[in-house]
């Protein structure tokens, strides 16, 4: 059984091109919940996975869409809605079970995936007869804020490990 990945991205464009997007993203999830199955694109090889599954959108917050995928996120994907689609992007992803936290950004054609590594988590302690997280002197409820911080401050360093892909 797969870790479920959550990702939420957000398209930047015309409106009438986030529209098109939100009429694609509507329809695989029709067809998700008609097959049982996770979706891609009709235009996108299938064969490479990064299927999406439990597509959600607000309809009061057009450009942000959330979903699941298998293991990781599907940054490849993305990336081919918006080349298809001509707008830019940036995706929060997260599946910690594996450790995965990062956020992606894609504008004028340049990916940008900026990700925590295991040293990164291993700066915080969890204490299990507390049920607390502790960080830096100070103590937290949830790691969420912590892991938000340590990706802020690998957005502001360039010498961290960054995957950047020019098209």
């Amino acid at each position: 059984m797969a870790n479920w990945c959550s990702n939420t991205v957000i398209f930047e464009g015309t409106p009438e091109t986030i529209e098109q997007i939100r009429w694609l993203f509507k329809s695989m999830a029709e067809k998700e919940q008609q097959e049982q199955k996770g979706q891609l694109p009709d235009w996108v090889n299938q064969h490479n996975g990064g299927y999406f599954f439990d597509l959600f959108f607000d309809n009061d917050n057009t450009e942000v869409f959330q979903y699941q995928t298998k293991w990781s996120p599907n940054l490849e994907i993305i990336q081919k809605i918006a080349e298809h689609y001509k707008v830019d992007f940036v995706q929060d992803y997260e599946e910690m079970g594996n450790l995965i936290y990062g956020q992606a950004t894609y504008h004028n054609r340049i990916l940008q995936d900026i990700y925590l590594e295991d040293e990164d988590f291993e700066q915080y302690k969890y204490d299990e007869e507390t049920d607390n997280y502790y960080f830096e002197g100070e103590i937290y409820n949830s790691d969420t804020e912590i892991l938000e911080i340590l990706l802020e401050r690998k957005k502001g360093n360039q010498l961290n490990p960054i995957r950047t892909l020019i098209l």
